[in-house]
């Protein structure tokens, strides 16, 4: 995807995580998790007025590996 924005669907997933339980995954902060969904990087699911739900699986594709120079992984 160009510029590593992931499209908006109408399929809402079943369990959902928290914005501090997603951070609490990647080892970053609730404010970069935050930035995430701010920039369309990361799909998040609004509940009610305020609160604001992760699916894993959104979360876990962003993990990408690395590559070398060279063409392999590094790991």
């Amino acid at each position: 995807m160009p510029g590593g924005i992931m499209p908006r669907t109408t399929r809402r997933p079943r369990d959902l995580i928290t914005v501090p339980d997603a951070a609490a995954r990647r080892k970053v902060s609730t404010r970069t998790v935050r930035r995430w969904i701010s920039d369309g990087r990361l799909r998040a699911w609004r509940v009610g007025p305020r609160l604001v739900r992760i699916d894993p699986a959104d979360l876990d594709q962003m993990t990408r590996q690395i590559e070398t120079g060279d063409g392999t992984s590094d790991h």
